[in-house]
């Protein structure tokens, strides 16, 4: 343990030759405001939760959504909440604890996790722009190119990536000494808060986790890019109006999702260092790691006329069975 000790904002910060804890700043200072955002994000998580789990039903209970295309929306809902469960649970926790405490061990978890379900959340989505392109742009050989096989094999390599990623950015950071303040001014252990811990100069670090996140985020969201410029084209060509909007619809939910993922991520992840104040970035953070996952099922399910039709049909057989 350490020996000296310093406070900031009425939490513990420890300074000494070695690190066993940190301690989670989070979000706000005010101990009479806690139980408000306590409830605001037990509100959020539980919303997201049943909201993902009610697509997962869905998808799974209606014949008519064992497409390929819903076979990735199954499992980006599943990701989103592993995802959000990484972070959240944490957070309501210091909320309503003066021990704001995280050990050595559980922030790498915490981490290896976050890395993980974020790296392959990327690679899905590339993979579900790949398949609208291949539904636009290749219609009579949709079914043979996104056969189960293939829809797998993108799963199982979204994951590999995932694993890659996670192994080797945790791995590299918590071989690092961390001898300096224990406090992450974040709201769980991102990358970069961890990472001005470490002892002396980690400027060539930071450049080295800073060019391998861009590498991640941007590789996939080049192959969403490529995708759907293919697709504009090739829809631009459809010469009816209703065909058009029949194409473009099938691809506005997935869009609006990788906008919001990625727009803020990437502005996390890809920019000049300290171009933005700690709170924006937590901001920024919490945008993409809790936001977004409450809203895919809302996006899903309010702009997408199948997943409509299902959950409508489900709902008759649960309340009018006879019918």
């Amino acid at each position: 343990m350490l020996n000296s000790y310093y406070f900031l904002n009425g939490n513990k910060m420890r300074k000494n030759s070695s690190v066993t804890e940190f301690v989670i700043l989070g979000f706000f200072n005010h101990p009479d405001t806690s139980f408000i955002y306590f409830v605001l994000f037990l509100c959020i998580y539980i919303i997201t939760v049943l909201g993902n789990i009610l697509i997962i039903i869905i998808i799974n209970v209606d014949p008519s959504l064992h497409t390929p295309m819903y076979f990735f929306l199954r499992n980006l809902s599943f990701l989103d909440i592993c995802y959000t469960s990484v972070i959240l649970p944490k957070v309501l926790s210091n909320l309503l604890s003066e021990n704001k405490a995280m050990s050595l061990a559980g922030c790498a978890v915490q981490m290896y996790f976050f890395l993980f379900f974020g790296v392959t959340e990327c690679c899905l989505l590339a993979s579900m722009a790949y398949d609208r392109y291949s539904a636009i742009c290749k219609p009579l050989q949709y079914m043979t190119i996104m056969n189960k096989r293939v829809c797998i094999q993108l799963t199982g390599g979204s994951c590999i990536c995932g694993t890659l990623v996670a192994v080797g950015h945790t791995t590299f950071i918590f071989t690092l000494p961390f001898c300096g303040y224990n406090v992450i001014n974040h709201f769980f252990c991102e990358i970069q808060p961890v990472l001005k811990l470490v002892c002396g100069n980690t400027y060539w670090i930071e450049i080295q986790i800073s060019v391998g996140a861009a590498f991640v985020l941007i590789m996939p969201f080049m192959l969403i890019l490529v995708s759907y410029i293919c697709i504009i084209s090739t829809t631009l060509k459809i010469k009816s109006t209703e065909g058009k909007r029949r194409a473009f619809s099938t691809c506005s939910s997935h869009l609006i999702v990788v906008t919001l993922f990625y727009g803020t991520a990437l502005i996390v992840y890809v920019r000049p260092k300290s171009s933005f104040s700690p709170d924006v970035n937590k901001l920024l953070s919490l945008f993409y790691s809790v936001v977004t996952p409450i809203l895919n099922p809302i996006i899903y399910s309010l702009r997408n006329k199948e997943v409509k039709d299902a959950l409508r049909k489900t709902g008759m057989k649960v309340f009018h069975p006879q019918k």
